[in-house]
């Protein structure tokens, strides 16, 4: 599997195009997606899904455009679903712009596949209530959206946000994985399992 960023968005929301075998999937596409279009099309890409980790506006913003470009399905955790009805999901909030409406299908944690591998649907509640992860063990690497995020992790005062479930997914659901398992976050750099259990300043002291 072959993994490539691509910053969108007010936010700079990292978009993580994946693809193997000419079929690929976009995790959290949070901007214009045209760049990630364009690339799709020069290298003959087939996209089967959009996967998002959250439903918070900076995540969402390309949806609905890539969707429309591509035909494929948006999938996303259904206890985030009551967010589009607020700024946080909708978008208006500190004056960004609105998102554009767009309709997902329900995945909820378990086996799953995307790309002809397999990946585990993982519910990591903290950031939001339905926060995903999607991890894909043959490639060794996981997509952790705003759970956790090189030396840091993803805040929790936003309306549904708890720090004490997010430090909990973090410590049942990623530190569990392999310690080379590269961490893709929906910001900023990646970093690597065996990396944030030694040096995150939030949770070293649950692995010590």
């Amino acid at each position: 599997m072959q993994i490539k960023t691509f910053p969108l968005g007010p936010l700079e929301t990292n978009c993580h195009l994946a693809w193997h075998n000419g079929l690929a999937v976009a995790v959290d596409p949070g901007g214009d997606p045209a760049r990630v279009i364009t690339f799709l099309q020069q290298n003959n890409l087939k996209l089967t899904h959009i996967l998002n980790t959250h439903l918070h506006f900076d995540h969402i913003y390309g949806n609905q455009a890539l969707h429309e470009a591509t035909g494929a399905p948006i999938l996303a955790c259904s206890k985030d679903a009551y967010m589009l009805d607020s700024e946080l999901g909708s978008g208006g909030m500190w004056g960004f712009p609105k998102v554009t409406p767009f309709a997902f299908e329900s995945i909820e944690e378990g086996a799953s596949s995307f790309m002809g591998l397999p990946c585990t649907v993982l519910h990591t509640p903290g950031h939001t209530p339905g926060s995903l992860s999607f991890h894909f063990p043959d490639a060794g690497a996981v997509f952790v959206g705003d759970l956790l995020f090189y030396r840091s992790i993803g805040r929790t005062d936003f309306p549904g946000g708890s720090m004490d479930d997010l430090k909990d997914s973090v410590i049942r659901k990623i530190f569990p994985l392999p310690g080379e398992t590269v961490v893709y976050s929906g910001h900023g750099p990646v970093t690597s399992v065996q990396d944030e259990k030694l040096n995150n300043p939030y949770l070293t002291e649950f692995v010590r």
